[in-house]
């Protein structure tokens, strides 16, 4: 990079007033760099009447609680700047008589704005131990050098002063009081003599982070606000105290650290971070700063004396040193870990190494209640709780009664046993609710009158891991999310007469959890509408999931751990969907001919199961997969389409010249997928073909899958794809 691109960059928008009610809440920042207001607004510069106590990232005020404690380090440059840790995260109100010149507001920049500025003029392929160097030397080459007027504002005071000069090899600036003398502190009331007196002590120096540029109509000093914003951003939430530290100094620092950091913070911005991941960063945070001070404060009280009682007591110190620096490196790994966007999403699907919340159980006096949530609870609709809800047929005398206005306040109050009714209305749910309880929670009336809409993104909407959980005649709406609706990690969730407004994935069953629904209409999805995973059992009957991109996602990764998900499908719609109705996805893997065999004990199945029960019949009780197919059909063979070496996955899909219904093809392949693990596993027992036999007839190993109607799928009913 020449030094004349890294001079200085562009400021290509003017300075303008902010507008009313204009907010880091109302107008986020754009996720990538290919935003249309991105690439709109440049270096958007604004003015506002003094600094606020929306500090860094909101221009309205309002301190984001989780931006503020994210990222908080106590700024060290050069050992010279005194900025006392947390400057951004406590900004003074000017509810004085003082009456503050309007600051530049550059607090509005965009992914965009600063990913370039960092990337193309501050520091370019620095490595660790040049990022100071090069910040000064871009300071150096931006700033306005003396004649500008800044509010110097801390956790303490602000106060308004004039810069006489810039001294960038230790971020600070020389300053004067600024005449009228402007001075605002709710704690320290000092007069001018006594913050003259200051100054002196400190020697007229103050960290360039805490000087916000008063706006000058000529916009001179706008490239130095622009400058300056970058600076105090930097040290804010980018840099770590011991990044410089790091052994392996030979990496490009803007890549490594400055992009994965950025993008977190635009992420936890843009509510594309579950609070879960949030918390359990932020933990991690504050645990590596504190072994780092542990270190550093170890490290330098080692004596270099060859006294005999001091080489000891080093021998000592040096032992902990290397517990503490293996202590560091592994929390270092963790958030690097977290960091990154590719493993944060892992994280975020498997819950990996976050903390769940933990069961309550019985309430101690052992009573069990009954939470009842209601916006406005009215004398005519508690009369009809009571008679038709809360009748002695349907409870007893001992339990309580409390009344909710939130439905997340009400369920994160239950224990083991408690009931929750949720009463007509239209709740926004600021949060999602997690379920470690079995609890019952269910809606009086109809589904379409009792909505559950979330607001904020990231999370999931339902998040069980109870042994088990009730849910009915509920409404759920999900907006603009990063997780499903609703996930069932472990035990079993109940779900019957709920409506499912998804937006990325629906109803996650994981490895191990049990799922009933019944009755649910399931729509919206980006994703699957119903994604389930191996070793889980799930049952569907008369549900309509319709409208997603997959209408059901049947994952068969780890063969050689988990055995196939039990799935029961009875009289359910599967319709409108942009791919498959039923999707198997597996591992590449080469097929022959030998399906066969399983083919006809799929055969034999059928015949014994329509001997039983007559309305079992596939052909008379399913939609074909085309309108011009009709008749009863052998059991269909499936194309296998073997993956190739430029090819990452392959699709296998029906027969056309020889089309059977879906639930059979449905059912053969998962009997087929099961037997092929069976025989893995009993090869290696020496078991007999036999006994194979025996257990895939077993209804426990497969159950039906049958009476299911497959309509207008993108793609077809069912394919199976391999990656």
């Amino acid at each position: 990079m020449s030094e004349q691109q890294r001079a200085v960059p562009p400021v290509e928008a003017a300075v303008r007033p902010a507008p009313d009610g204009e907010g880091a809440a109302d107008e986020k920042q754009p996720e990538r760099p290919s935003s249309s207001r991105a690439a709109e607004a440049g270096h958007t510069l604004t003015v506002a009447a003094g600094v606020d106590s929306g500090g860094l990232d909101s221009p309205n005020g309002f301190v984001d609680p989780i931006s503020t404690r994210l990222f908080q380090d106590e700024v060290e440059s050069g050992g010279n700047c005194d900025s006392p840790k947390g400057t951004s995260s406590k900004r003074l109100l000017h509810r004085g008589t003082a009456t503050f010149p309007e600051v530049v507001e550059t607090t509005r920049l965009t992914y965009y704005e600063r990913y370039k500025a960092y990337q193309d003029y501050i520091l370019g392929d620095t490595k660790p131990s040049e990022v100071k160097d090069f910040i000064a030397e871009y300071l150096e080459k931006v700033l306005e050098p003396y004649g500008w007027q800044a509010i110097w504002s801390n956790d303490m005071f602000e106060v308004l002063v004039e810069v006489t000069d810039v001294q960038t090899s230790n971020l600070s600036a020389v300053v004067k009081l600024g005449e009228p003398f402007l001075y605002e502190s709710e704690t320290y009331p000092l007069n001018t003599e006594a913050m003259e007196s200051f100054l002196e002590a400190k020697e007229h120096l103050v960290p360039l982070q805490e000087l916000y540029v008063v706006f000058d109509e000529s916009g001179e000093f706008d490239q130095t606000a622009l400058a300056i914003e970058h600076l105090r951003f930097f040290y804010l939430h980018i840099w770590r105290n011991w990044d410089e530290d790091d052994d392996d100094d030979d990496f490009d620092y803007f890549v490594r650290c400055c992009e994965p950091r950025l993008k977190l913070y635009y992420d936890i911005l843009e509510d594309r971070v579950p609070a879960d991941l949030i918390d359990e960063y932020n933990r991690l945070l504050s645990k590596c700063e504190e072994t780092y001070k542990e270190f550093i404060k170890l490290r330098n009280n080692i004596s270099t004396s060859d006294s005999e009682s001091e080489s000891e007591l080093n021998n000592i110190s040096m032992v902990e040193g290397v517990k503490l620096c293996e202590q560091l490196e592994k929390l270092q790994y963790k958030l690097r870990i977290m960091e990154s966007p590719l493993y944060r999403y892992v994280l975020r699907q498997d819950a990996y190494g976050l903390p769940t919340k933990q069961a309550k159980g019985i309430r101690p006096s052992g009573e069990k209640v009954i939470h009842v949530v209601s916006s406005s609870m009215t004398i005519d609709l508690l009369q009809s709780l009571l008679r038709e809800k809360l009748n002695p047929d349907s409870v007893t005398q001992e339990q309580t009664l409390e009344f909710h206005s939130d439905p997340l306040i009400a369920i994160n109050a239950c224990y083991e046993g408690d009931v929750v009714v949720i009463c007509p209305g239209h709740y926004c749910v600021n949060g999602y609710f997690r379920i470690a309880d079995s609890i019952q929670v269910e809606g009086y009336g109809l589904p379409d009158d009792i909505v559950l809409e979330k607001e904020g993104k990231g999370d999931t909407f339902v998040d069980c891991t109870a042994s088990c959980v009730k849910i009915f005649n509920l409404k759920f709406i999900q907006h603009d999310a990063t997780e499903g609706i609703l996930c069932v990690r472990k035990g079993q969730a109940i779900l019957e007469n709920c409506v499912l407004q998804c937006d990325t994935t629906g109803v996650v069953l994981r490895t191990s959890a049990e799922l009933y629904m019944k009755n649910c209409d399931l729509y919206g999805a980006k994703g699957a509408g119903l994604e389930i995973y191996p070793s889980s059992t799930c049952e569907l009957f008369g549900n309509d999931i319709h409208h997603c991109k997959e209408g059901i996602l049947i994952k068969n990764f780890m063969e050689q751990l988990y055995d196939m998900p039990k799935i029961t499908m009875m009289n359910n719609l599967i319709h409108n969907h942009e791919d498959y109705g039923i999707t198997m996805t597996k591992f590449a893997i080469h097929f022959t001919k030998k399906k066969a065999p399983f083919a006809i004990i799929m055969q034999s199945a059928s015949d014994a199961e329509q001997k039983s029960n007559p309305q079992s019949d596939f052909n008379e009780h399913n939609l074909e997969l085309n309108s011009d197919c009709c008749g009863t059909q052998n059991i269909p063979h499936l194309l296998i389409e073997e993956c190739s070496s430029n090819k990452c996955e392959q699709t296998v899909v029906l027969n056309p010249f020889n089309i059977a219904e879906c639930d059979e093809a449905v059912t053969i392949e998962l009997i087929s997928t099961s037997a092929t693990k069976r025989e893995h596993s009993r090869s290696r027992l020496n078991e007999t073909l036999d006994s194979e036999v025996n257990d895939l007839m077993s209804p426990e190993m497969f159950p039906s899958i049958v009476g299911n109607h497959f309509k207008k799928n993108g793609k077809g009913s069912f394919g199976i794809v391999y990656c």
